[in-house]
């Protein structure tokens, strides 16, 4: 399993390099942005074994569903799998869905050896809530505005930016 893990944060820093590039942002910008998303997603493969919080596993298990629908976006933005409009939509939805569902996962302030939900989440629940709203309303207006595969570049960079503001406060 560490081999596939590893070949796969591979591939995904190659796309998020090659796919903000073409879209003309600073070089620099793309590789903050590339590494951050790599160690959040790599973390959670990771994170998951061993975790015997139920409470704590269902919010790995949610954070891993919009992650996974993350990468049907960014897998056709590649070009590594066929644009299909109706799927990006879907995936985009999910993502809206799995956002919307984040606050109500975290209510219950649980805590395993193996979560790398910081307790500042539950200081700042508001904020938290809020972040996860904005995630949920971005994925849906960019569900509807996906025509093209260029669309879809633009929809990572936004929806990656919004994470990556959560993740840099709330996760370790």
């Amino acid at each position: 399993m560490r081999k596939t893990l590893e070949e796969t944060l591979t591939c995904f820093t190659s796309f998020l390099s090659g796919l903000f590039l073409t879209a003309g942002t600073n070089k620099m910008n793309i590789k903050i942005l590339a590494t951050s998303l790599v160690a959040v997603l790599g973390t959670q493969v990771v994170a998951h074994e061993g975790v015997k919080n139920p409470a704590v596993m269902a919010r790995m298990n949610g954070m891993k569903t919009i992650s996974e629908n993350m990468k049907v976006v960014g897998e056709m933005a590649k070009g590594k799998t066929r644009f299909d409009v109706s799927a990006a939509r879907a995936a985009m939805v999910a993502v809206a869905e799995g956002a919307a569902e984040t606050p109500a996962l975290f209510t219950p302030e649980e805590d395993d050896p193996k979560s790398e939900a910081l307790p500042l989440i539950w200081e700042r629940f508001d904020d938290f809530t809020e972040k996860a709203n904005r995630l949920e309303i971005l994925a849906s207006q960019l569900s509807a505005s996906i025509e093209e595969p260029e669309d879809l570049r633009s929809a990572l960079f936004v929806l990656g930016e919004n994470c990556k503001s959560c993740h840099e406060l709330y996760k370790e």
